[in-house]
């Protein structure tokens, strides 16, 4: 466990470098009830410091800031501003900076499962953690772990759902997560429990890199179209789970009342 004292390693770089980075991810799932299923796929994501994007931007032509590059991040794939989620919150005066592990838009084409905001004081200790949360009809929804939830660099909170991620899982589920602030390490996990038993593990183990023109290339090498693979494995894994392991499939629209608090990216709105 890190110390409180110990500012994590993205944010105490020189004037000479930057916070944002990139992390090679390994991406588990299983799920123990009703039938067994578990799978494992790696990935990479941009960890980007929303001061610095201007920076990344001239440091590598492989990325843009809402400009039609290899990779692109938009305001517009995403909620809205977060500062005005914050101030909703109550915490916004606190924050001071802002950093955003997710998924861009890879030739022109976005998709994200999840995407974290990481907020931190002007000491550089986290304040608040917002997990961004997408499902496959275009919706977004925010999760908010705050100041309370934290115990040294790591935030762990349960919270009900209601939110139409998978069709194999009740709206009401709640969700459970331990999300450590990244450092040289990556590590998320996000469960889910039904009536207090969890029966759904999921977790997000990564290393840091440097965000270089040279990465860049080589991650997209590895993982060609990621946004599309990822899209692809969703839906190849629902397949599984349906005709093979015989899951049985909920509609979206079914229980509209527990679906709350659902944004459309800001494009859409």
């Amino acid at each position: 466990m890190v110390g409180l004292k110990r500012r994590p390693r993205c944010l105490r770089r020189t004037h000479l470098a930057m916070n944002s980075c990139l992390y090679e991810i390994k991406i588990m799932h299983e799920r123990r009830a009703p039938k067994h299923y578990r799978f494992e796929h790696a990935i990479f994501m941009f960890y980007l410091d929303l001061d610095e994007l201007d920076q990344v931007s001239r440091r590598t032509g492989l990325f843009g800031h809402n400009q039609p590059r290899l990779y692109n991040f938009r305001e517009a794939d995403h909620i809205g501003n977060v500062r005005d989620y914050l101030r909703k919150q109550g915490v916004n005066d606190q924050v001071q900076r802002i950093t955003f592990l997710t998924n861009l838009r890879s030739f022109g084409y976005i998709f994200n499962p999840v995407s974290f905001y990481f907020c931190f004081d002007a000491n550089g200790q986290p304040v608040c953690v917002v997990p961004e949360i997408g499902n496959t009809f275009g919706e977004l929804k925010y999760f908010y772990l705050g100041p309370e939830k934290r115990a040294q660099q790591t935030f762990n909170d349960r919270q009900t759902k209601y939110y139409y991620v998978s069709p194999f899982t009740d709206l009401d589920n709640v969700m459970d997560f331990e999300i450590q602030v990244p450092d040289d390490q990556l590590k998320i996990g996000i469960d889910v429990l039904k009536n207090g038993q969890r029966f759904f593990y999921s977790s997000m183990l990564g290393r840091r890199q440097e965000l270089t023109t040279a990465n860049v290339l080589k991650y997209t090498l590895r993982f060609p179209f990621v946004t599309l693979k990822v899209i692809f494995l969703i839906h190849w894994h629902a397949a599984v789970l349906h005709f093979t392991k015989k899951l049985p499939y909920q509609n979206k629209e079914s229980n509209p009342d527990l679906q709350r608090d659902v944004s459309l990216p800001a494009h859409h709105s």
